[in-house]
């Protein structure tokens, strides 16, 4: 790097005077110039360096990584932000000494080996925390390249502070396995790394985020985390510099902690070192060779390294190098300016144990920081970079600019007016990356074999290295982690969410939402309408609200004419929602008229071969019995060999050899890869993705035969249309109308999958016909509602890749005597014989009120005689039922943890609460639903007795 003049360092520093002026503050800057001297100790170098006026510092590196020139310059970088890439001899234990491989190229020893099993991109925390873990698990010929330096990254620039308020609980277990990690690793290696447990401090200046901090209170307690909702004026006791006059109440995190950054990444290298994790630094991932759809090499600048496995955790430039080989892989982030202040210390030193303040209101945070502050936030309005896919060896600190940071300042000040008086050192302005939905990325990638990706932190990346780490490195040893990732699988992202201007404008929307006060069904509003049912225009005009899932635009509900539309749309609340009475509308219609739903979202595969290839590859993914009837319809799961769902769909059986397969929106990567994988290289086995060939209409309701009826001059009644059977059919004009005889609700009804160039005229038919029929649009909130007030269980939502349909009462969807075996039969019947620990039942609240109480959405703690044992994983309210229905799992413990297998005595022995943000509600617990008759009677609630319905 070259010096900057004297005049454009006086220059910086006048500009930032003015700038301090005006915050009345003094502010010292500019460029560091750095001078050294090397003296050599065996196999080590020792470095003096010179930092302007400040002390001199003494730096250790090993494998003669030498420093080219005699003077550096660091730009607006101050001294103790420098990275900590040389290890102090004095803190290495002696045991180390001979395993560390940290190789540059100026190392005469630094060719690359030509093979390994593994080879590592990325050379920050996150991929030092993969190396770490795999030589954890006893992997050998592990390689890890960084393009720059190690830490050189992003990881020289976190803020250091690791807390587990994450607003999902995989998030938060991740972060607290970090926690516990970084507290050990000093002890493992010898290398100092800053750890100091301070706790945090979330700060609630409103009711709305006092009620989103109990909830987390409440989840993270299921997590076994400590955590207490406290008082603004035992907030004053913990922090003294916090304002608190216009705070409600906090939210206490005492485990949650503060670390160096580099010290940590530097850590995480010398252990995975010793491990025999082989480290080179300088070597540029030019792509990643695939052949026949397996990972074979990876091409650098050095030369080519043969491997089994890579994984992709280059941080912001993970989508160049997704896109750099001949087979592109998706890996969808975006970079955005990140700013934070430190501050000089104070005249009473700040205390480094200090807990950490989170003032989500404020959009800002604060840590201890050498006696002064270190705080930063995320802005309204953020600063996208990098979106023509600029690449530099190391992330260099850009250009501050105090008038983007001004209101972050003004919130800071206004929750620490004690630092009026303080001097500001710097502000840091750093990238972050971000992703579409504030998840990270991480798996293995559709399509590829062996490519996994670890990357998109959304500025948590020093929370959720170490969990993450560990959770990928199980991915790659054993096949699948040992917790529930798919929030965070990239396979939840296809192709369409690749496009630089979606996710530019997309991260301008989620870096704000990281603070943003997130009421339950909150929808993003950029990167919309990409993708889109042929009827959203017809339906637009009929007053439907929108929602994204997958990028499918699909209706919440419908707002009936003379509605105040903008009053509903920023309608946000955790009680009773002021779409309320229009769902029940919709509702009530699809139980005595009839509704249309348009769910063309869902994923639709066709699978057929020449032979039987097709029904042998189902019979042997599917624990049902495929081999049926044409035209019959079977719901089934697909299970891995742990008897968990890797889907849940309907399969209908289109003639002997061709089979149309319907899941839900967002398994449509997912699922698709699962099948690919298990396909043998047959060219007379094919799999289509017709999702985009068919637009899907659900009728739902008594009346929706008499519709069909008169549309195809065909009886739909069951004696003719049994249930669980598909006809391809003429609606109105149009012919290949595929009519099934489902509605994924409970209720009576057809699901229509019609080719798109059909979709308009079949949609108006069905609505003129309709019109003498009470018929009306429907939203998947009335789907919701009906679905579980009938105990119908969705993946992504109830059930994932860890349940068994043993657990959720889907035995009967199994069959064990088929003539195939299914994957994940023998664990099957083993749990068949050992019994289920984990159970999904059903809760109806009781002592509720629906106009007064909070809502239940989901994560809420289920209580059994008053002892934790489970959480709800989804809910709605019933309107036939009248009371709040959660579903959920029960996973109760003994008090020696071990596990307790769960009956239908012990179930029904149990006096049930549900924890709502900290106030519990009786419910009552049932395996089945309420029988149907009892539910379409109508009644009064106060007349409901629950403990007297049968049922089935």
């Amino acid at each position: 790097m070259l010096h900057e003049s004297a005049e454009e360092r006086s220059d910086q520093q006048q500009h930032s005077v003015r700038m301090s002026v005006r915050q009345r503050r003094l502010w010292s800057g500019g460029n560091t110039a750095l001078s050294c001297s090397k003296v050599t100790l065996g196999s080590y170098c020792t470095y003096q360096i010179n930092i302007s006026d400040q002390s001199v510092i003494t730096a250790f590196c090993s494998g003669g990584a030498a420093m080219r020139g005699g003077a550096w310059s660091i730009r607006a970088l101050s001294p103790v932000l420098l990275p900590r890439l040389f290890c102090d001899a004095r803190a290495r234990p002696a045991r180390l000494h001979g395993s560390l491989r940290f190789l540059s190229t100026d190392s005469p020893s630094a060719a690359i080996p030509s093979h390994a099993r593994v080879v590592i991109c990325g050379g920050g925390i996150v991929g030092t925390s993969v190396a770490y873990h795999l030589a954890k698990l006893g992997w050998t010929e592990i390689v890890l390249l960084e393009q720059g330096r190690l830490g050189a990254g992003t990881t020289r620039f976190c803020a250091g502070i690791v807390s587990v308020a994450k607003p999902l609980s995989i998030e938060s277990k991740m972060a607290n396995y970090s926690n516990t990690l970084y507290e050990h690793l000093e002890e493992e290696t010898g290398v100092k790394t800053g750890f100091v447990r301070t706790g945090s401090l979330c700060l609630a200046q409103n009711q709305d985020r006092f009620l989103s901090l109990k909830r987390l209170a409440s989840r993270l307690k299921v997590l076994g985390v400590s955590c207490n909702v406290i008082k603004p004026k035992d907030v004053l006791k913990l922090h003294p510099l916090v304002n608190i006059h216009d705070l409600v109440g906090a939210l206490h995190l005492p485990g949650d902690s503060v670390v160096s950054p580099p010290d940590i990444n530097h850590a995480l290298a010398v252990a995975a070192a010793a491990h025999g994790v082989q480290i080179y630094e300088h070597t540029s991932v030019n792509h990643v060779v695939v052949k026949k759809g397996h990972v074979t090499a990876v091409e650098t600048d050095r030369g080519s390294i043969e491997c089994e496995y890579f994984v992709n955790c280059a941080g912001q430039w993970a989508y160049e190098l997704g896109q750099s080989g001949e087979v592109k892989v998706s890996v969808p982030l975006h970079g955005c300016e990140h700013f934070y202040l430190l501050t000089k210390p104070l005249s009473e030193p700040i205390q480094n144990n200090i807990p950490v303040v989170i003032d989500m209101d404020g959009r800002i945070y604060a840590r201890a920081w050498h006696g002064g502050i270190l705080s930063g936030g995320f802005e309204k309005n953020p600063k996208p970079i990098f979106t023509e896919g600029r690449n530099q060896l190391e992330i260099q600190n850009m250009q501050e600019d105090w008038d983007h940071f001004e209101p972050m300042l003004s919130a800071l000040l206004r929750r620490m007016p004690g630092l009026e008086a303080c001097e500001i050192q710097q502000l840091v302005n750093c990238p972050e990356s971000f992703t579409p939905d504030m998840r990270c990325l991480m798996g293995e990638t559709p399509g590829i074999y062996g490519y996994f990706v670890l990357a998109g932190m959304n500025s948590s990346g020093l929370s959720f290295a170490g969990g993450a780490g560990k959770y990928l490195a199980e991915w790659i040893t054993y096949g699948y982690p040992s917790a529930n990732v798919w929030p965070l699988d990239i396979k939840r992202f296809g192709n369409l969410q690749s496009s630089r201007t979606f996710l530019r404008h997309r991260v301008m929307e989620v870096m704000p939402l990281l603070y943003e006060l997130k009421v339950p069904r909150w929808d993003f509003q950029t990167g919309r309408q990409l993708r889109t049912s042929p009827l959203y225009d017809r339906l637009d005009t009929q007053g439907a609200r929108w929602m994204e899932k997958h990028g499918f635009e699909r209706a919440k509900y419908f707002v009936p004419a003379g509605k105040d539309l903008l009053a509903l749309d920023q309608s946000k609340t955790f009680y009773k929602p002021d779409w309320f009475d229009i769902v029940g509308a919709e509702v009530k219609c699809c139980k005595e008229a009839v509704c249309v739903i348009d769910m063309s979202s869902f994923t639709k595969f066709e699978l057929a071969s020449a032979g039987d290839q097709a029904l042998q590859l189902l019979q042997r993914l599917c624990s049902n019995d495929l081999d049926v009837p044409v035209g019959h319809i079977v719901h089934t799961g697909m299970l891995n060999e742990r008897g968990g769902y890797e889907n849940d769909c309907s399969v209908v059986r289109l003639s002997k050899n061709s089979f149309f397969i319907i899941s839900p929106t967002d398994q449509q990567v997912h699922c698709w890869s699962w099948i690919k994988k298990h396909m043998p290289n047959d060219p007379q086995l094919h799999l289509e993705d017709v999702s985009w060939k068919y637009t899907a209409l659900n009728l739902i309701g008594p009346r929706a035969m008499d519709v069909l009826s008169e549309l195809s001059y065909v009886s739909m009644t069951p004696e003719h249309f049994p249930s669980l059977f598909c006809k391809e059919m003429s609606v109105g004009y149009a012919n290949g109308i595929r009519v099934m005889s489902m509605t994924h609700t409970g209720e009576p009804g057809f699901m229509l999958y019609i080719p798109i160039e059909y979709a308009l005229h079949v949609y108006n038919e069905v609505m003129s016909v309709g019109q003498k029929y009470g018929i009306r649009n429907a939203g998947y909130y009335a789907l919701r509602s009906l679905r579980i007030e009938k105990f119908f269980a969705f993946w992504g939502q109830d059930l994932d890749s860890f349940t068994t349909p043993l657990e959720c009462g889907r035995e009967f969807r199994v069959k064990f005597d088929k003539d195939t075996d299914f994957l994940g039969q023998d664990a099957l019947l083993r749990q068949r014989v050992e019994g289920v620990t984990r159970r999904f039942i059903m809760l109806v609240l009781e002592d509720h009120d629906t106009e007064l109480d909070l809502w239940p959405w989901w994560g809420e703690p289920i209580y059994r005689n008053g002892e934790l044992v489970g959480v709800t994983t989804s809910s709605a309210y019933s309107y036939t039922l009248e009371r709040h229905v959660c579903l959920g799992f029960l996973s109760p413990t003994n008090s020696d943890g071990s596990p307790v297998v769960v009956t239908t005595d012990f179930i029904n022995r149990g006096d049930y609460e549900v924890d709502i943000a900290g106030q519990k509600y009786p419910a009552k617990a049932k395996l089945y639903p309420f029988s149907s008759l009892f539910a379409q009677q109508k009644r009064r609630k106060d007349d409901m007795e629950l403990s007297n319905f049968q049922s089935k």
